[in-house]
């Protein structure tokens, strides 16, 4: 019994394949986007369409995946708070072994499956959401900026450089010479 729901948008069956090596089936579809696909400050919204372009092809250990996941991408810039809204594309690949492989190759050690190794379930459906989630989350950049040469926000009182280019503070005076400037400026 698979522990797999057939009905759940990123499963996907290849019985129609048939184990036949050689035979493929392409896809294109829209499905709604995992929670927490991304990372904490840059991520593909939950629900939002993710547009799938796939090719399952029947290979002598299991089924190969390959294509292209594209989806909206919403967060904040990591230097200056701004929302980003911007569109990744990502290419997927991915051998996954039938279960009676895997019993065979751990059986002989010819071949070393480790738990890295994606397998069909036994009624031959495939779990596309782990390499999906893989695939977003190593291309995103690790700080996502607004723009390239983003300035950030001012360190005295928060105002974004981006707005106003010229911002400036007057230069702190120290408190140890404060009594100087009382006699430079008399206020009486």
């Amino acid at each position: 019994m698979s522990s797999l729901d057939p009905r759940a948008p990123l499963v996907l069956d290849t019985r129609e394949l048939g184990r036949r090596p050689g035979s493929q089936r392409e896809l294109e579809l829209s499905v709604p986007a995992p929670a927490q696909l991304g990372i904490e400050v840059l991520s593909v919204p939950e629900g939002s369409p993710v547009e799938l372009d796939l090719r399952l092809e029947a290979v002598m250990e299991g089924v190969l995946l390959t294509g292209t996941a594209t989806a909206a991408l919403e967060g904040e810039c990591v230097r200056c708070l701004q929302p980003i809204e911007d569109e990744i594309h990502v290419r997927l690949q991915e051998l996954f072994v039938y279960p009676d492989q895997h019993d065979k190759a751990t059986e002989h050690d010819d071949r070393d499956l480790d738990d890295e190794t994606s397998r069909l379930e036994d009624d031959d459906l495939l779990d596309l959401e782990p390499l999906l989630r893989d695939a977003v989350v190593l291309a995103l950049p690790f700080q996502p900026l607004c723009m390239d040469e983003c300035p950030g926000l001012c360190t005295e009182c928060g105002a974004r450089l981006a707005d106003d280019p010229d911002h400036a503070h007057d230069a702190p005076i120290d408190p140890r010479w404060a009594g100087l400037q009382q006699l430079q400026n008399p206020t009486d």
